[in-house]
């Protein structure tokens, strides 16, 4: 098992009590007669086991292939082993180093593949947190709460942007929300329903939505593509919007000395 000894990652200990669950998990699927089908109902166990082992040593920092060397690590004890039980017939040892071989090869692809998969989730579930951080839902005050938005929207983002904006709405018990598209680099006929979405999300939560940010260049696409944002309330600025929110609040902001 030296080969697959990360002491960064794990001890010696927790690698003995590894290696003896998968042996004891290997004895029994044996024992049943499945060897040749890793399919059987009889091998559920040892995939559930390798199937969480690599996830988790996915998740500790583990290359696929040092999970792997866990696995092929044992083909030596292992053969030593039979060598020790078929003394008297070499044929026989012949095919049963070959089958067990084949049966380690077989578990050692199938914890790459399961590592593999362990990181892609791993990497979507960070790039997740990521859009989460780089849409942040601000109150500005009571009732009203704002949505700046930086980067293209695409549909998994507009999930996540929907999501966020309506459980703050529910948080803050708002009635407005601005979203500020400014740091929208482009608008298209996408962009536009992906917006109409989450105004319409909104509405339903019962928040009117403010779209600040239209820049001229904005203005001459959406013209050009022929889209429409009439039943949505837009504004060149966010200080446009700030002050539409602060009208409809009954407020408004005056210099100190007007006070």
């Amino acid at each position: 098992m030296s080969r697959s000894r990360r002491s960064d990652l794990i001890d010696d200990s927790d690698l003995e009590r590894e290696s003896r669950e998968l042996l004891r998990l290997l004895r029994g699927a044996l024992a049943d007669g499945a060897s040749e089908d890793f399919e059987a109902t009889a091998w559920e166990p040892v995939r559930d086991y390798l199937s969480n082992l690599s996830r988790s040593r996915a998740e500790a920092g583990f290359s696929p292939s040092e999970t792997a060397i866990f696995v092929f690590s044992l083909k030596q004890p292992l053969f030593t082993r039979l060598a020790q039980a078929s003394t008297d017939d070499a044929g026989s040892l012949v095919d049963l180093v070959l089958e067990a071989s084949v049966l380690l090869d077989r578990l050692g692809l199938f914890t790459t593949e399961q590592h593999q998969r362990s990181r892609e989730a791993v990497i979507r579930r960070q790039q997740r947190d990521l859009i989460e951080l780089s849409t942040p839902v601000v109150k500005l005050w009571d009732g009203v709460v704002a949505l700046p938005l930086i980067g293209t929207l695409d549909s998994e983002r507009t999930q996540v942007v929907m999501e966020s904006l309506l459980e703050r709405i529910v948080e803050t018990s708002s009635t407005m929300a601005i979203i500020d598209i400014t740091g929208v680099p482009t608008v298209d006929t996408l962009v536009a329903q992906h917006l109409l979405k989450t105004v319409a999300a909104a509405r339903l939560m019962g928040a009117d939505c403010v779209i600040s940010g239209i820049r001229p260049q904005i203005a001459q696409t959406i013209v050009h593509l022929g889209l429409t944002l009439s039943e949505v309330t837009t504004k060149a600025t966010m200080a446009d919007a700030i002050s539409l929110a602060l009208q409809r609040g009954g407020l408004r902001i005056v210099p100190i000395r007007e006070q």
